[in-house]
């Protein structure tokens, strides 16, 4: 264990030497964690950096495996009380009424992960979205062709248009679905829902009937190990 260890991490440091050397120019940032590399990239350099990250003998990233999109919004915000809830009883809630950060520059990014199988290394490659109106970024097809439904999946799911994809639509959900059901503002319970219509002979969109709530688990637990320490006392005395 500790010899493949060792190789690995050996493996992963010759792969951010070869990332400092072939992509010095291109404004990259490298982010090192146990066991994995991760590539920041501008978005005006992805195809360049891609490229290279194909081609490149020091690289050789000819395989991508998935491409993702990513949504920052609630980036570091949490729904659910955990520290500063109750540690007894049922004083814990959710809270759908999140400050959003809707505008943000970085809120939205695409991930892609390669795979060297010349150098067996692989590579987390991350992009952030255009800032200015729709999120956008280059499509990779023309790097890597199996990238074609990956993207038209983040672009359905999230909205982001990649620039450039030879067909860009929804794949996942209806030709009429409204929205991008991936992003945190889309509400919970949708926005419209459908139906077959008798009358009309046909399947008809209408706003959605469901109103929002909340689900907050209500038990009422009447042993006493549940129970606070001086509600149990008197549980004992009382048995």
């Amino acid at each position: 264990m500790a010899t493949d260890s060792l190789t690995r991490d050996t493996r992963l440091a010759g792969l951010e030497q070869a990332l400092s050397r072939q992509l010095s120019g291109q404004g990259c940032e490298t982010l090192s964690a146990p066991g994995e590399v991760t590539l920041v990239v501008p978005a005006a350099h992805l195809l360049p950096v891609c490229r290279t990250l194909r081609d490149h003998a020091d690289l050789c990233f000819e395989q991508l495996i998935d491409v993702c999109g990513l949504d920052y919004a609630a980036y570091g915000k949490g729904e659910w009380e955990t520290e500063s809830a109750s540690t007894f009883g049922f004083g814990r809630g959710v809270d759908r009424d999140l400050d959003l950060a809707l505008a943000a520059p970085r809120r939205f990014a695409v991930v892609y992960h390669l795979l060297s199988l010349a150098h067996n290394r692989r590579l987390r490659l991350r992009v952030y979205a255009d800032g200015e109106g729709e999120p956008m970024v280059d499509s990779v097809v023309p790097v890597w062709a199996s990238a074609n439904w990956f993207e038209r999946e983040a672009f359905d799911l999230f909205g982001i248009l990649f620039r450039g994809h030879p067909d860009l639509r929804r794949i996942l959900t209806d030709y009429g679905f409204v929205g991008h059901p991936f992003r945190k503002d889309f509400p919970v319970s949708g926005q419209v829902e459908m139906r077959y219509d008798p009358a009309q002979g046909r399947v008809v969109y209408e706003p959605v009937s469901i109103a929002p709530r909340v689900l907050v688990p209500k038990v009422i637990r009447e042993d006493s190990r549940y129970l606070g320490p001086d509600h149990a006392g008197a549980a004992g005395k009382g048995a």
